[in-house]
């Protein structure tokens, strides 16, 4: 259960030895392999619980379903967005098989690939209430499971792994996300999945390096290592999931980019880590060119794939006539395709309407303003003169409050000791947060929910710092002689023995032993104060953030109340 990116050292007739340049670089993640599929799975069970039941209430079309919903349909129909009648919110409710459609295709704001998997669930469960949000509950679920596992890789503990899944699972605003047809929850699944990846290839190709260094392989630039020696399959799959970020919300073209960095400075540290010689020309030549080819250019095909519906057909929103030959219509439409998408840039850069929740970036970690997705006053039925019903589009404050706290932390974290995990969880917070700072200078209608992509990145940061208050299992002593695991005449390992952050260089002397269950709590055989009370504190948070989310539960899920019940969890004007 120990945080593992401290490497284990062996011992051996009492006495340490360095571990191999292999356990060095991605030391194994320690814990029973069925207890780390076992504990993901129950929490994403209760995920799933929450995200589906009750899912088909209300029987309404639900904030922006009104647009997404309908497109998705048309898709299926035709291949790309269409025209509706003025009554089609009113007629899907009353009548799922009614035909809603006018004459022409309809202009839209947003890439095909987020309405393609809503329209997974119209075709399974029909164009229903159900229907239309299956496909983000789906998402929001598995979001769940994905974080608890690459928690559990970036800590090494299947305890926090799941600690950070259950935490997003009680998120008010990945829970409202994951119940209605928008866009953001796409977003964040494929931002998360594409991550997933790229920290599962860090493990990966690190070993990979390891073993090449260890065999006396060189590349081509005179350092052992990556070059073409590793093939990154995780590399290409996080960009199929990137591409597919992009082609939900132009947004996730952010995610590539500062993911793109990332990958840049993990490979130069894991060159820098091994000890190779000239670790920066191979990390750029070697390494950060295929990166640029398994990322961008393999998320762009992926991004150009999910217009098919719009490339083979005909009569899509400029698109015209197509050519007679189907493999020459990919080519014939590009020009149009450009078009349309200058048109959906002007748009994008030129929506400054006020709208009553709209908010700013600077608004969203404190969660001053959300969104009432859904809201209405039946009578006579919950027992009360007044009545309420709301979807509220809001996080659980304890988890975004506290998130605050902890992202601070992280930030010191990643001064003070350069480690890899709190850099990535930086960035992935800023790529989300940031980057929407231009265009509120520029005074464009923006929504808290644009912050759901930052989620997991929150909820990382948490877990960090409750695995950093924790400490490691057991200390044991340091190496005493770092370049033994070193390549053959490639120089000292830096920091071997030691932690190692982003670039590779030394965090300090803590080395811990895989331990297992009974290590939990135990420091040199010896109960752990700190281990306790971390443990404690943890547990702590966690109660808290469950009873936060179980108070708001009743206006996250379009629960009947009474009026005085549903304003005493208005905690703030901003919030109606």
């Amino acid at each position: 259960m120990a945080m593992t990116d401290f490497a284990p050292a062996r011992a051996t007739g009492g006495r340490s030895e360095p571990p191999s340049l292999r356990d060095w670089l991605a030391p194994p993640i320690p814990g029973n392999v069925v207890l780390s599929w076992l504990g993901p799975l129950l929490v994403t069970i209760f995920a799933g619980f929450l995200r589906f039941d009750r899912l088909e209430m209300p029987k309404a079309v639900v904030f922006d379903e009104t647009y997404y919903a309908k497109d998705a349909l048309a898709l299926l129909k035709f291949g790309w967005e269409h025209n509706t009648v003025k009554d089609a919110d009113k007629l899907l409710i009353a009548d799922p098989d009614a035909n809603i459609w006018a004459a022409g295709p309809s202009f839209v704001a947003h890439p095909p690939a987020g309405k393609w998997m809503i329209a997974i669930g119209e075709w399974l469960f029909g164009a229903t209430p159900f229907g239309w949000r299956f496909a983000a509950a789906l998402c929001g679920t598995l979001s769940v499971l994905i974080l608890c596992r690459v928690a559990r890789r970036m800590t090494g503990s299947t305890l926090l792994g799941c600690m950070a899944g259950l935490l997003l699972a009680l998120d008010g605003l990945q829970f409202v996300t994951s119940r209605a047809a928008l866009l953001d929850i796409f977003v964040m699944f494929w931002i998360l999945a594409g991550f997933a990846c790229l920290v599962a290839d860090r493990d990966r190709s690190r070993r990979r390096l390891a073993e090449k260094i260890e065999a006396g392989i060189t590349d081509a630039g005179g350092a052992s290592g990556f070059g073409p020696f590793v093939l990154h399959g995780w590399r290409i799959a996080a960009g199929v999931c990137l591409g597919l970020a992009c082609a939900t919300k132009w947004t996730g073209i952010f995610y590539v980019a500062v993911f793109g960095i990332m990958i840049v400075f993990w490979d130069y540290g894991a060159r820098r880590a091994a000890g190779v010689r000239r670790p920066l020309p191979g990390a750029l030549l070697l390494d950060a060119v295929p990166a640029f080819a398994q990322l961008v250019l393999v998320g762009a095909v992926t991004y150009l794939a999910t217009w098919w519906g719009w490339i083979f057909r005909p009569g899509g929103w400029g698109r015209g006539e197509v050519a007679g030959f189907v493999l020459a219509r990919p080519f014939e439409a590009l020009p149009n395709l450009w078009g349309y998408h200058a048109e959906m840039l002007e748009f994008h850069t030129g929506l400054d309407s006020e709208h009553p929740y709209q908010s700013w970036p600077w608004d969203w970690p404190v969660l001053r303003r959300p969104v009432a997705f859904f809201y209405s006053e039946p009578k006579g039925v919950c027992g009360a003169e007044r009545c309420s019903r709301e979807i509220l589009g809001i996080g659980t404050p304890a988890l975004w409050w506290g998130a605050l706290l902890a992202l601070v932390a992280v930030a010191a974290l990643w001064l003070a000791l350069r480690d890899w995990r709190a850099g990535a969880i930086l960035l992935g917070f800023l790529g989300g947060w940031l980057t929407w700072f231009p265009s509120a200078f520029a005074d464009r209608t923006m929504f808290l929910f644009y912050a759901t992509p930052m989620l997991p990145f929150m909820v990382l940061a948490i877990v960090l710092v409750f695995g950093y208050l924790m400490g490691p299992a057991r200390r044991e002593p340091r190496p005493r002689d770092p370049a033994q695991a070193g390549s053959p005449g490639s120089g000292p390992v830096a920091g071997h023995g030691t932690a190692t952050g982003l670039h590779g260089l030394p965090l300090g002397p803590l080395v811990v032993s895989p331990g297992g269950a009974t290590a939990i709590f135990k420091e040199n055989g010896q109960v752990s104060i700190r281990r306790v009370v971390g443990a404690a504190a943890a547990g702590a948070f966690v109660l808290l953030v469950l009873a936060n989310f179980a108070y708001f539960y009743p206006i996250l899920a379009a629960k009947i109340m009474p009026y005085d019940a549903w304003l005493d969890r208005i905690w703030f004007k901003k919030w109606v």
